[in-house]
This record gives C-alpha cells, structure tokens and sequence, in this order.
C-alpha cells in the first residue's frame, strides 16, 4: 500500500493543547472508520503553523477524501517513494 506525507497548514497547531489535538485526532479516526480499512492515519508532527501527518492509502484522492469529510486541509500530498536513515549510509 503506497504511503503519504501530507501537510496540513494549520496556523497555531504548535499551540494546540492536548484536549484540541485529541479532539481533532478523534475526528479523523472517526472520518477513516467510515471510509474502510484501505486508508490509514500512521503518525503526524505537529510543528509551530504545520500538521505533517503520514498515511497509507490506495491513492491520492483517498487522502483528499479525508481532508473534505473531516474538515482539515490538505494543502500538500505527497507519494513516499522510499525511505531512508542513518542506516542507508552503510
């Protein structure tokens, strides 16, 4: 399943609290049961104006589908082609 960075452009969200991050996280959980088990929300960084969240799904358009049910921007969607590490250099 192809994998995706998308980046949310969310003034504040480094300010959000715990209660507003876990209102917002709840949303999207609630937005991706409905849509099946073929998209899922693995992990996001939430930096100063910034979401950058990581998900595996069929497709783009997934991904958009998301973002318009769950209210949340998706300013950014990029494909994971490969990753690297530390370990890549030896």
């Amino acid at each position: 399943m192809p994998k995706y960075v998308i980046e949310r452009e969310i003034p504040g969200a480094g300010d959000l609290t715990s209660e507003q991050l876990k209102a917002i996280s709840q949303k999207s959980c609630a937005v991706l049961q409905g849509m099946g088990p073929q998209i899922q929300w693995l992990h996001s960084y939430v930096t100063g104006d910034k979401v950058y969240c990581v998900y595996s799904a069929p497709d783009a358009d997934s991904i958009r589908s998301h973002a318009e049910q769950g209210g949340f921007p998706a300013n950014s969607i990029a494909e994971v082609k490969t990753v690297i590490d530390p370990t890549t250099a030896h």
